[in-house]
């Protein structure tokens, strides 16, 4: 890392008013690298690679949904997009070169369940099991029953599943009496 750009994780963020930050700016003309945000750049190679750093685009996203299921191994369905969590009145731009799906949430109820998980090299904010099957029965509609069904078996198999947190969560999230309903099927 030089004084005149930072690089963290792949992303470029140059300090303005110096030759590099002209540099780049060309770069990004030109297309070798891309905008992500005001202040933000990344190569194609960042882009393409496993796992991006969620908080350099969204800062303060929660990775959730599809993106959260498929790193627990709780569903066999690749996500489409990074689905990241946000809370309902933020006005976050997107870049176009990489596909992030925004889920909005209230702000008292995005902190649920939130921690952090290593993926490739990169420190993300994702939300832990018990919240992620919360928000599978919160959008079985969306997602269907069948993806719903698969996520609540993975989490049942679990050695490390807490039935406590997730009754707490399913309370909070307003989830609790059909969860229940699953459960009493289930066990």
């Amino acid at each position: 890392m030089n004084n005149e750009s930072a690089h963290k994780n792949g992303f470029i963020i140059p300090d303005r008013g110096n030759r590099a930050y002209r540099d780049i700016l060309r770069e990004a003309k030109d297309g070798e690298i891309i905008k992500v945000r005001n202040g933000v750049y990344a190569t194609l190679e960042t882009l393409v690679g496993g796992m991006i750093d969620i908080d350099t685009i969204v800062p303060n996203g929660i990775l959730c949904l599809y993106s959260a299921w498929h790193h627990y191994g709780m569903t066999t369905q690749i996500p489409d997009a990074y689905y990241v969590a946000i809370e309902r009145k933020r006005k976050v731009r997107l870049p176009k070169a990489v596909d992030v799906a925004l889920i909005y949430q209230k702000q008292d109820l995005l902190d649920i369940g939130r921690t952090t998980a290593m993926i490739d090299g990169i420190e993300v904010a994702i939300y832990n099991r018990e919240r992620c099957l919360c928000d599978a029965i919160k959008y079985r509609n969306k997602i269907g029953i069948d993806v719903m069904a698969e996520i609540l078996n993975s989490y049942l198999s679990y050695p490390q599943k807490n039935l406590s947190i997730l009754q707490q969560y399913a309370k909070e999230l307003r989830v609790y009496k059909i969860l229940s309903n699953y459960l009493d099927v289930k066990l």
